[in-house]
């Protein structure tokens, strides 16, 4: 069959490494860095907001959110998030890449001001407006995701278009390293502006009027990074694929890219006329099925299964934390202590384990390939959390006052820091790249977004369902506000069998290393799909 790659595509995958893909990684990668920050810097805050809105002086004990606001505010945003992957992820194919790039932007940077500005009387009002503006934020990271991968993979050339979807979602790392310094920079700040007792000390002192400020300036300060970003993403010209394949106009994809590569390049509307033509199945048609069906089964599959384990992870943090004297209990610290005390202690986590694993994947990925890199990623996550959790109680020790007895710490962090070094040097980075790659053009928005969104799916299934069956099994010993449930050890055995799910369910998904997009989803002239396992 006649060959029909466009020059000014084929321009694209053979072009050398130049600015503007360094441009486009920063500008898509700073959007990453704002949605990690604004996605994980709540975890800095919420002991905070129990302390602030919900101190009981009959406990005795430190504020705590109660187990169903605390769900709200951690949960809600990232079902924006699911849904904003749906919603942008279609648009992006619909109305073009750049249309929508700045929309969800600017949706970030005033609901990120929003939720710092959250307002009311009581502490009901506070968390309802709180979770509100949440949601909204979460939408503005939920489009993101498609676009952000959608518009590097089409810029980028095929030898190191791995790589540059990688460094875009390497950001995440340093948004989760930011999210944690602005939290240290602020906490001692007020510290030093308005020094506070432990809160056995004096339990009302310890948490200064001021705290009420300290979490919604974390919030807002989110707000920046994407603020800065968005008079370079309208600039941005609309990528030559969507263009031609999508918009089917030859002369402006020739021009836009002629001024981007600074080449001549031909409009060649014939041959536009003659892909779009042969290449006009949807979302639902049998030919989509056929061709890609089993594909996106296993885009779905693998980024759900990936995020129940990813985002469980916190299930037993606070232990890890604890067990290496980074977090001594809450009421031997004040408010202000303890956000410093998580933060760094994230900070850390993130600085060992989080951002190398993103890195060693924008390396090797061109290299060792998507589908291996996966493979090794689902792997060793299923090896370190098998084990961690089978000889779990041994490892962490036991209680005695507010810390960890006894147990094998030092192999417990490891372990711990490992499982998360796979998830990065793995299905976490790779299961956002490849959904940019084997999709034909007028749908790799969409199927982005659905792969996204089953992922945050998973996200909500372990952040929140898991949460529930990690509670102690023995009454009395569950977090307040729970009920009983399987316990830790039993919980991460179940999460190690998520993982090695990910791993079968990666068999379905295609080698795209070193291929054009077009050869990938067989949008080259009536060309056979070929497949790549």
């Amino acid at each position: 069959m006649m060959e029909t790659q466009l020059e000014v595509l084929s321009a694209l995958d053979k072009a050398k490494t130049q600015w503007y893909h360094f441009t486009a990684i920063v500008i898509a990668g700073m959007g990453f860095f704002t949605d990690a920050y604004d996605l994980f810097c709540i975890s800095t805050v919420t002991k905070l907001l129990g302390r602030i809105y919900y101190y009981d002086p009959s406990t005795s004990k430190p504020g705590v959110l109660p187990a169903n606001v605390s769900a709200a505010v951690n949960g809600v945003a990232l079902c924006g998030t699911l849904a904003g992957q749906l919603f942008f992820g279609w648009l992006g194919d619909k109305l073009g890449r750049k249309k929508v790039y700045g929309i969800t932007l600017m949706c970030m940077v005033f609901s990120s001001i929003a939720c710092g500005l959250s307002f009311g009387h009581t502490a009901k009002s506070v968390m309802t407006t709180l979770c509100f503006f949440r949601f909204w934020l979460g939408f503005g990271i939920g489009g993101d995701y498609p676009l952000s991968a959608t518009i590097m993979s089409e810029y980028a050339n095929k030898r190191t278009r791995g790589a540059f979807i990688a460094a875009v979602f390497a950001m995440q790392g340093f948004g989760i390293l930011g999210g944690a310094a602005v939290a240290i920079i602020v906490a001692v700040a007020f510290k030093n502006a308005f020094p506070e007792p432990p809160f056995n000390v004096d339990p009302v002192a310890s948490t200064p009027l001021a705290a009420d400020f300290a979490w919604r300036i974390i919030f807002m300060v989110g707000a920046v990074p994407a603020a800065l970003t968005y008079y370079w993403r309208m600039k941005m010209p609309e990528t030559a694929r969507y263009t031609a394949l999508v918009a089917g106009n030859a002369k402006k994809a020739a021009s836009d890219m002629t001024t981007v590569l600074q080449v001549e390049l031909e409009a060649e509307q014939h041959k536009i006329d003659v892909i779009v033509n042969g290449s006009s199945y949807g979302l639902f048609s049998r030919q989509f099925m056929m061709k890609h069906g089993k594909h996106l089964l296993g885009t779905t599959s693998t980024w759900f299964l990936l995020d129940v384990a990813f985002y469980s992870q916190n299930l037993f943090q606070k232990d890890v934390f604890t067990a290496v004297g980074w977090l001594p209990s809450a009421g031997n610290m004040s408010a202000l202590e303890e956000v410093y005390k998580i933060a760094k202690a994230q900070a850390l986590i993130a600085l060992c384990s989080t951002v190398p694993g993103y890195w060693f994947t924008v390396i090797l990925i061109d290299r060792i390939g998507r589908f291996t890199i996966q493979l090794i990623g689902f792997f060793f996550m299923t090896a370190f959390m098998f084990a961690l959790s089978i000889p779990y109680d041994q490892l962490r020790g036991t209680e005695c006052g507010s810390r960890l007895c006894g147990g094998h710490h030092i192999i417990f962090v490891v372990l711990y820091a490992f499982t998360f070094f796979f998830s990065n040097f793995g299905p976490n980075s790779t299961t956002f790249i490849v959904p940019a790659e084997v999709f034909p053009a007028r749908l790799r928005s969409t199927c982005h977004g659905i792969s996204a969104a089953a992922g945050k799916a998973g996200a909500i299934v372990g952040a929140f369902g898991f949460l529930y069956a990690a509670q102690s099994p023995t009454e009395g010993k569950q977090e307040q506000g729970y009920p009983t449930g399987l316990g830790i050890r039993t919980t991460l055995i179940i999460l190690a069998c998520c993982n090695a799910l990910g791993f079968l369910f990666t068999f379905l998904v295609p080698e795209t290393k070193g291929r054009s997009l077009e050869e990938i989803s067989g949008e080259n002239s009536g060309e056979k799909l070929s497949e790549y396992t």
